[in-house]
């Protein structure tokens, strides 16, 4: 029988704030999102029997992500705050950080997110 493979997800909030310039609506102006990062990595079971510890990949995404942009304008963090540039920002965080990312969920609002997973081969 197959090993089935094992992933491990943990959930983040934070608050913030932004504006998107470009944008036709009400976007343009400044305001603010409860938003939701879902972090997820994958792999075999060590000696332990775990993937990656649940308080490793909590510190590491804590201190690389959601201890800079919660509560934080996040124009001061990119230029075009868009859902999915800071997605894309946060895998490129978690991944210099040494994690190695098997997908990561924006959420925006309770109903609009952005995921993102690994390129094949990569």
């Amino acid at each position: 029988m197959p090993t089935p493979r094992t992933r491990v997800t943990c959930t983040f909030t934070f608050e913030a704030a932004h504006r998107l310039a470009w944008h036709p609506g009400k976007c343009r102006n400044l305001h603010g999102h409860s938003y939701r990062l879902d972090v997820s990595v994958e792999g075999p079971l060590d000696a332990n029997g775990v993937v990656l510890d649940f308080d490793t990949l909590q510190d590491v995404v804590r201190t690389e992500v959601i201890d800079v942009w919660d509560h934080r304008d996040l124009n001061e963090v990119l230029d075009n705050p868009t859902a999915e540039l800071l997605a894309h920002r946060a895998w490129e965080l978690l991944s210099a950080a040494g994690l190695v990312l098997a997908g990561l969920r924006l959420w925006e609002t309770a109903d609009s997110w952005v995921d993102l997973a690994p390129t094949a081969g990569a």
